[in-house]
């Protein structure tokens, strides 16, 4: 129904598509009067637009904005793009939206210069760090700055954690006459050729999650993620690795009747699975219980820096992040969403339970676990 009240237009293209239709590239942001020479591309805060109001003039006048990898029923990422296209009348260009964290930052490099380039980032925190060592972000504190943890920001403002979950076993219990709970179980046999995680651990945030979780059900730690490389191998070694990457698809189609994913994407499939007859369970597992943010950067080269920061102020807003709550994720600011009263009630009920105490890496843990991944887990487990 919103989608046909929209004045505005969200374009979901494909890279190779985008490709063809601005491949003669150009100079970022030409005709717009934003690019990554503007004045807007140096604003560190709405104060240094002159207010919000001058901030949403500053985006209008652009009248674009550019997002990469980010799919429509991911954490309701559909409502949140309608919505900010529809409340500011500023139309936005979806490129690849099932594309990994490491695809996003390939983007930036390679479309440097060009109108099509990603102006915004979601990036699991890992590459967040990655991107601003490589220099591909530009610092901005939102208003809501104050109410973001220390520990889920960089002080300078080049990445901000934004909404998180924790890692989950979904199952088709359609299909699957015992679903499993723990890590443990998805040895057993009976899940032959069933498991799969979402993306490559070497690409992407959520599988690469998945595998440091499964290390911590394994005798791993937060300084040492291999076990949990070591646990997917026996999983491959016993017949029950399934190498098909997840989709809502791949789970709709059967091709993917369990999935490692986070809390939030797997049970956001609840509702409309059983629509189509499909009985979905979830369950956080308590052998390997393994919480993380993904991050918000916005690109030091974006074509349209202006509607950028407006786009990060939208989300970092009560509206916004109650936008990601409704989708299962739990938001940056929910403690003080909660404490101040303007988180959504109903949604805040709804998330998923959760026994005991999370464990949130820190940055030298994630460079090092990242490194062991990148180093084993293709060679061990392609083929």
């Amino acid at each position: 129904m919103r989608r046909s009240t929209l004045r505005t237009t969200i374009a979901v293209v494909t890279a190779g598509l985008t490709l063809t239709a601005c491949g003669s590239g150009g100079d970022a942001g030409s005709g717009s009067g934003g690019g990554d020479g503007s004045d807007a591309a140096t604003a560190t805060s709405v104060e240094d637009f002159g207010g919000m109001d001058a901030l949403v003039e500053a985006a209008q006048a652009e009248g674009e904005l550019n997002v990469i990898a980010l799919p429509p029923d991911w954490a309701n990422y559909g409502e949140m793009l309608e919505t900010f296209s529809e409340k500011y009348d500023i139309e936005i260009n979806s490129a690849s939206p099932d594309g990994s964290s490491q695809d996003e930052l390939n983007a930036v490099e390679s479309q440097k210069g060009q109108d099509r380039a990603p102006d915004v980032l979601d990036l699991g925190t890992a590459f967040a760090r990655q991107a601003q060592a490589q220099g591909l972000t530009a610092p901005y504190q939102v208003q809501t700055w104050g109410e973001i943890p220390e520990d889920q920001k960089d002080p300078e403002g080049h990445w901000y954690n934004d909404y998180g979950g924790y890692i989950s076993i979904g199952c088709n219990a359609s299909v699957v006459d015992e679903c499993p709970t723990t890590f443990a179980d998805l040895l057993d046999p009976q899940y032959a050729g069933q498991v799969a995680l979402n993306g490559n651990p070497t690409q992407a945030a959520a599988a690469f999650s998945g595998v440091w979780a499964a290390s911590l059900a394994n005798g791993g730690s937060l300084d040492e993620i291999g076990p949990g490389i070591d646990f997917f191998g026996r999983i491959k070694d016993v017949g029950n690795f399934n190498p098909v990457e997840i989709t809502p698809a791949t789970i709709q189609s059967g091709e993917t009747p369990i999935s490692i994913d986070w809390d939030y994407l797997n049970a956001g499939l609840t509702e409309t699975l059983a629509d189509q007859g499909v009985e979905w369970e979830v369950a956080v597992p308590s052998d390997g219980l393994f919480g993380s943010y993904y991050s918000q950067a916005i690109s030091k080269f974006a074509p349209h820096p202006a509607a950028a920061r407006l786009w990060q102020e939208f989300l970092y807003s009560d509206e916004g992040q109650n936008i990601w709550l409704n989708g299962g994720a739990r938001p940056v600011r929910l403690p003080a969403m909660e404490e101040a009263g303007t988180a959504d009630a109903d949604a805040l009920a709804a998330l998923p339970e959760v026994q005991g105490t999370a464990k949130f890496p820190t940055e030298e843990q994630q460079t090092a676990a990242q490194a062991v991944v990148a180093e084993r887990w293709n060679a061990e487990m392609s083929g």
